[in-house]
This record gives structure tokens, sequence and C-alpha cells, in this order.
């Protein structure tokens, strides 16, 4: 298990504790109809007029199940709007395994095969083919919304899914939309080349210690002598240093041999 201190820096805390959410009674159907907005459309903001109030009858009158409920939500034409139409492939179904599983997909091989599902078959089969799957059934059944189980080591879970899920999430408060790179696919180099994915806080990337795949959570210190600016003699170049993140350092470096910096030590932060 994540001790609570790794929890909270990591950012998930507000699920370290928390039970699922299950329909058992009718008094539960509110927290339900919240609970499923959230984790399926990734923590996006909803106005009331794109509610899929139909869907949400039918399941207050007892006549679908919550997983039909979620399925209604993930069929939606909302959904696709928000997740499919502007979104890379790669990157749709990374979202479809973190909606509709709560987790990360582990490899490559569950890449291609969505891949080919769609491409087959199309969108309804591609989202039909989680909420349909011995594994939606085992870990939710009938009754209980999809959550991030991805935090937690979980049997016929892989050991890599746990630490891919927080490069696809990033922080209680932040959503799917709302990330900046959502125009990109987040795991397609390390599943590509079969590698473990560095576990990351939601700030600047700093890893969580002892967590780390090799040193790519770490942040390093890169010093550096700022070139002439031209307009001036310079006896002296002052020296200048930056903290970055592992995944940002060569570009950092690329930029700074490009203005003419030289850079004289790079350590470890």
């Amino acid at each position: 298990m994540t001790s609570s201190q790794a929890a909270s820096q990591l950012g998930f805390e507000p699920f370290a504790g928390t039970a699922p959410i299950e329909l058992r009674a009718s008094e539960d159907v509110k927290a339900v109809i919240h609970a499923a907005y959230r984790q399926v459309f990734g923590n996006d903001h909803l106005m009331q007029s794109e509610r899929l109030t139909s869907a949400e009858s039918l399941l207050q009158q007892g006549n679908i199940s919550v997983r039909d409920f979620v399925r209604a939500l993930a069929q939606s034409e909302l959904y696709r709007q928000k997740f499919f139409y502007s979104t890379p492939q790669v990157r749709f179904i990374e979202l479809n395994y973190k909606h509709l599983l709560g987790r990360a997909p582990y490899d490559e091989a569950e890449i291609a095969y969505h891949v080919d599902l769609y491409t087959q078959k199309g969108y309804e089969a591609e989202i039909n083919s989680y909420i349909d799957s011995l594994e939606y059934q085992e870990n939710f059944g009938e009754s209980i919304v999809p959550y991030y189980r991805g935090f937690a080591t979980q049997t016929g879970q892989k050991t890599v899914g746990f630490s891919r899920m927080f490069q696809i999430y990033r922080g209680y408060a932040n959503s799917d939309r709302a990330q900046g790179k959502n125009k990109s696919a987040w795991l397609t180099q390390d599943l590509a080349l079969n590698l473990a994915t560095a576990i990351q806080t939601p700030n600047f990337g700093k890893g969580l210690t002892g967590t780390v795949a090799g040193d790519r959570g770490q942040l390093y210190r890169v010093r550096f002598i700022q070139a002439n600016s031209g307009q001036n003699s310079q006896v002296r170049r002052s020296m200048r240093e930056s903290l970055v993140a592992y995944d940002q350092l060569s570009p950092t470096l690329q930029r700074l041999n490009q203005r003419g910096n030289r850079v004289v030590n790079i350590s470890p932060a």
C-alpha cells in the first residue's frame, strides 16, 4: 500500500481512504450520478444543460444499472466532443482506460488491440470493449462507479500500471481537458520501449523518493554561463542556473546552446 504521506505528496489522498461509490438504495442515486460524471468525464466541468437527463432518469427509476449509466455517458455525443473528435487516437485510448477501467494501459499490445478494434468495428465497439470486459465486471460489477484503482496494487494488475497511472493523473483538482498535453498521448514512448514510467507529482515533475524509475523523475540543476548579448563588451559573463525536470533536460540544453550559452555543470538538484 502507498503511505498517507506519499498519497499526499502525489496528490491522490482524496482517493486513499475513500470507499467506492455503489448504488445500494434509492438515496444513493444522486451520489452515484455525481461520481459517474466526475469519473467518466475526467473531472471536467459540465454545465447543467450538458447533463444526460434521460439516462439519469432511467437510473433513478431503476430501469438501468450503474454500468449501463456509465456506458450511456461514454457513448454520448458529449463524451465524443470532449475526448474523441479533437484528440489523437492513442490519447483517446489512454483516457478510456483511465475513465472506464480506472487504470493506465500496461503495454503497447493493449493500445494496438484498441486501435485495431476501432478501425474494424467503430466507436461503440471500442467503448463497449472496456465496459463489457471481465476486468470491469470483476472490479465494478453492475452497481459500482468506476474509480481510480491504479493507485493500489491489486490481484491481476501489473505492477507497471501503478507508475503509469501517475503519468495520466495530474491531481485531484485537475481535469483531463485542462492538462495542456491533451493533444498528444502521454505514454507512447514508455509503452513502445517497454519502460517503467517514472512516478511524478503534479508539481514540476518532482519524483517521489524510492519510486522513481532510475533518474527519470529527478530534478537537475543546470549551471551555465550566459552568452554575450553583443551590445557591449563583457569582461565577465554572469553564471546562471536553472532547475530542470529529466524529460525537459535535453530540450533545455539544446535551447541554451542555440542561444550561445555555455553549460558548465549538470547535477542532481
